[in-house]
């Protein structure tokens, strides 16, 4: 007996998009065209290949972790980094045992950071077929007319799951300076954001994005506000709490790590990825167990003492349903 299709039960498939600041994944060679002379055997960090490789088999534990809860057992299908230095921590980072057989490649560009700390991209190729990338420039200049090299915005296009999705990925200005000096310069970054989704616009209407990143700033922040009147969608606006964020700095909570997506999401279309929920990745055994610190993120590095943790940041995630 053939049952009526409104009896039949439909198939609902679940998946995760995540974004990572790794808390600087450099490997343990000196690079003369960067300032990563922290991040070799003889400085005082004493960054050698046992530590390095000791932090590549954390990130990677921890991507292959990442939402698996939500969709029963299958990590993220993309992951965009922050804070990589090169094209060669992301393939030893691949080919470690926790990450070889889940078949990522990644989409990196060489960003004039003076530090070297690039974004990247991280994708299962047996999912994702990725059709375009570019790096975009951020220039920004200081009230007194001096340059300050920052990190790239990246772009990619892909055939996710037969949909097409672009992604930028996203390390913004930091905060060091004092959150309301240095404001301008993420508020630069978010129109950077806007212009470059415009002109994708222009080109193609009713293109489906996915914007994420270290913003270093909140939800509720100017900048944030700015880039999404574009048309986005922040699930994460609702995250951060008095107890609860994705890093932690004087004592306050910050959620400066989201994804950010289109609205089209939203709209629950059959045989389309959907919108489901957002999270913030941080389960126990990613925090500090002990002290004052107890609950945040256990980092690599507490000022330059070594702690063997993971990042001084959390993972966050988005989890879309595709209903076939």
């Amino acid at each position: 007996m053939k049952l009526p299709n409104f009896f039949k039960k439909k198939k609902k498939s679940l998946y995760t998009i995540a974004f990572y600041n790794v808390e600087n994944l450099f490997d343990h060679i000196q690079d003369t065209n960067i300032l990563d002379t922290d991040f070799i055997p003889t400085s005082d960090r004493k960054w050698d290949q046992n530590r390095y490789e000791k932090k590549l088999n954390k990130i990677a534990k921890v991507i292959a972790s990442i939402g698996t809860s939500d969709t029963h057992k299958h990590p993220p299908l993309i992951i965009g980094l922050a804070e990589v230095e090169n094209k060669k921590v992301l393939k030893d980072l691949v080919n470690t045992e926790a990450l070889s057989s889940l078949k990522y490649d990644f989409v990196h560009y060489n960003s004039p950071d003076e530090r070297g700390i690039d974004t990247a991209l991280l994708y299962r190729k047996n999912y994702v077929n990725i059709t375009q990338s570019k790096s975009h420039e951020l220039y920004i200049e200081t009230p007194e007319g001096i340059r300050d090299f920052t990190r790239d915005i990246l772009q990619v296009s892909c055939t996710l799951l037969q949909e097409q999705i672009t992604f930028l990925v996203n390390h913004w200005p930091s905060r060091r300076d004092g959150s309301g000096l240095t404001e301008y310069k993420r508020v630069n970054a978010a129109s950077k954001n806007k212009a470059i989704l415009r002109a994708l616009s222009k080109e193609q209407p009713n293109q489906r994005f996915i914007v994420m990143g270290d913003f270093n700033d909140d939800p509720h922040d100017n900048s944030i506000k700015s880039l999404i009147e574009f048309g986005l969608y922040n699930p994460m606006e609702t995250l951060l709490t008095k107890s609860k964020g994705t890093t932690k700095y004087k004592g306050h909570w910050n959620l400066f790590d989201q994804v950010i997506i289109s609205h089209s999401f939203l709209k629950y279309q059959k045989k389309k990825l959907n919108f489901k929920s957002a999270s913030i990745y941080d389960p126990e055994f990613l925090k500090q167990r002990h002290g004052k610190y107890k609950g945040t993120p256990h980092r690599t590095f507490g000022g330059r003492n070594y702690t063997g943790g993971y990042s001084d940041h959390f993972p966050v995630y988005v989890t879309l349903e595709k209903l076939e």
